[in-house]
């Protein structure tokens, strides 16, 4: 009798612990739309063109990855639109290193990225998506590739949609 009241008092102790964000839920997603919103697309000249098409790439197949680990991907689903609004290389691009003859690939700075968007329910409602991250660390950029530093903004962006955290406080 005391073992069973103990361990349904364990079970019970997390969701009275615990605040209701803690247990939300991944969206329900159909299709996950990545584009380069203007501010990045401005650098192109500077970045190379051919860098966005890798970075759409990048948090697409990241984003569809973790929902569909969490089970939340369906045609179903809502549209989820994500804008690649800022991105920092960690190693110069290949346009960049082209441009000015000084750089090398053993140049390093500190790099991330900034996303924004919408998460379009099934029914209509819209959440707003937001989520930067930048390094602060000049040490660890020693050890990085070209975007290393965005891809882990994307991959923990990634995480947190399927926490259903969809906007970053």
């Amino acid at each position: 009798m005391l073992r069973a009241f103990l361990a349904s008092a364990l079970l019970a102790a997390p969701t009275a612990v615990l605040p209701a964000t803690a247990w939300a839920q991944a969206p329900i997603v159909a299709a996950v739309e990545v584009t380069i919103g203007p501010d990045l697309a401005a650098k192109a000249d500077k970045l190379g063109a051919r860098e966005f098409d890798y970075l759409t790439a990048d948090l697409k197949r990241t984003v569809e990855r973790r929902l569909s680990a969490r089970g939340a991907l369906s045609p179903a689903g809502g549209q989820l639109k994500l804008i690649i609004d800022d991105a920092q290389p960690n190693r110069p691009t290949p346009k960049q290193l082209g441009d000015k003859p000084g750089l090398s690939l053993e140049s390093f700075s500190l790099g991330g990225a900034k996303i924004s968007g919408e998460y379009v329910a099934a029914d209509g409602v819209r959440s707003p998506v937001r989520y930067s991250w930048y390094e602060n660390d000049i040490r660890q950029a020693a050890f990085n590739l070209t975007w290393s530093d965005a891809e882990t903004a994307f991959a923990r962006l990634a995480r947190r949609i399927g926490e259903g955290k969809l906007a970053q406080n």
